[in-house]
């Protein structure tokens, strides 16, 4: 398609304008008459012209402006683009973050079970860890529901495992009673005299020795019962054991 100028425009329009009445009226005009209708002509022309001229600005502003607009809607498009990338990575950045703080608090939370608790036994302040609380709990609950085999099983491997617990006269005098409860009288002696010997402020020393003359009692060894009870009253004379002992010896 062929394309102009505006001067092109502009200068076929006057050649055009021009030849023709000048053509036209040749040998007809007389020289003012020839210079009027030429100025007129040119007057014609430049109003053309300007036109012309006006609708070429037009159409070139409009290009323009449609280029524009075109630019206009490709950046748009492409701030739509980013803008959607953006709210993607902020969504992954949130979710990332919020499994982060989970994982921390699942972590701590995890720490704090496995760090030894200040607990109070017996009346004495003790540091004891999760699994070793958790393992004691499990033997007494045995014991509790009447399965003493197991219950001695799983006592005494407490004792050999946390032997400086502050459970561990609890669980050795419980291992004795666990022995006593299956009739294994010998056991529950030894059991019981671990707790005497190796646990003597424990308030479960003065319960073992009793145990002791009980199952000394059953063996028929009237002398070590005796003897049991005569030591329980003078080591432990203000426990309720000491008292039950009194009982039991004969009178003088």
């Amino acid at each position: 398609m062929m394309t102009f100028s505006k001067a092109g425009l502009a200068a076929a329009v006057m050649a055009a304008f021009a030849y023709l009445p000048l053509q036209a009226g040749a040998g007809l005009l007389d020289d003012a008459e020839a210079r009027k209708a030429i100025l007129d002509l040119r007057t014609k022309v430049d109003a053309v012209t300007r036109e012309l001229n006006g609708r070429i600005d037009g159409k070139s502003d409009k290009t323009s402006t449609l280029e524009l607009i075109n630019q206009h809607e490709q950046t748009m498009q492409e701030i739509a683009r980013l803008r959607g990338q953006i709210e993607v990575l902020a969504n992954e950045l949130s979710n990332a973050q919020k499994r982060q703080k989970d994982f921390y608090v699942d972590l701590d939370a995890r720490l704090r079970k496995l760090e030894p608790r200040q607990i109070s036994i017996d009346g004495k302040d003790a540091a004891v860890q999760p699994s070793e609380q958790a393992s004691y709990d499990a033997a007494l609950l045995l014991f509790k529901a009447g399965d003493y085999k197991a219950a001695a099983a799983a006592l005494d491997g407490f004792v050999k495992r946390y032997p400086e617990s502050g459970y561990a006269a609890n669980a050795q005098y419980w291992l004795g009673n666990s022995h006593y409860a299956l009739r294994d009288c010998k056991s529950a002696i030894a059991a019981q005299q671990v707790v005497v010997k190796a646990y003597p402020d424990s308030p479960k020393a003065a319960d073992a020795m009793l145990n002791m003359a009980s199952c000394y009692a059953e063996l028929k060894d009237k002398a070590n019962a005796k003897k049991t009870l005569d030591a329980l009253v003078a080591q432990y004379p203000d426990s309720s054991a000491a008292q039950t002992a009194k009982e039991r010896l004969p009178k003088k």
